[in-house]
């Protein structure tokens, strides 16, 4: 048997095997759609980001903390979406920064609490009138009522999929946000990036 023989055999014994362009789908590509509203969105915060000196991720700890107090890391780990091994790094980063500390729990000496430092409320107050100036260019680029729909959607689409039974039938792991209680976050208060 020849070698074109013996591809062509090959071939159609796989019969309808699928080949990687025959793959169809039939719903558009929600988490690739999100992480580009995301990036459309940040792009809007990094340049004060980066005046500032601080990251991305540096700046949800400090706006959660700020919005929700003394947290501890499984807790910023879930609301600031950041995974606990990066968040262990950036928390030691930060308090080399003065921007935050690290106290243990009297009662439990193996639990840690993280608070915001003087100087990271300070930086909280100086950047918080530019995010919001930020937020205000957005809203009248998109709309006020589009904007207050798209809150909304977003805070229905996060208590949706954090439901057990979509985690179960999917196989999933439900990734949930706890407030400083242990509680769920409230409708409305799911943590924005910026």
């Amino acid at each position: 048997m020849t070698r074109q023989a013996a591809a062509h055999a090959a071939t159609t014994a796989a019969g309808s095997a699928p080949r990687a362009a025959d793959a169809r789908f039939a719903h558009r590509n929600l988490p690739m759609l999100l992480l580009r509203a995301r990036e459309g969105v940040l792009a809007h915060f990094r340049p004060l980001l980066k005046a500032h000196g601080v990251t991305e991720q540096q700046w949800r700890i400090v706006r959660v903390l700020v919005e929700r107090g003394p947290l501890e890391p499984r807790q910023l780990v879930g609301l600031c979406c950041i995974s606990s091994p990066s968040l262990a790094g950036m928390l030691a980063r930060m308090d080399d920064l003065g921007l935050v500390a690290r106290e243990r729990v009297g009662h439990d000496q193996r639990r840690v609490r993280v608070s915001l430092t003087a100087a990271g409320r300070r930086l909280a107050a100086r950047m918080a009138p530019r995010i919001e100036a930020v937020y205000r260019d957005i809203e009248a680029h998109i709309g006020a009522d589009f904007t207050a729909r798209f809150y909304r959607t977003l805070d229905e689409l996060i208590m949706m999929m954090d439901e057990p039974a979509l985690a179960g039938a999917s196989g999933l792991r439900a990734v949930r946000a706890r407030g400083a209680n242990g509680a769920h976050a409230p409708a409305g208060t799911a943590p924005r990036i910026a």
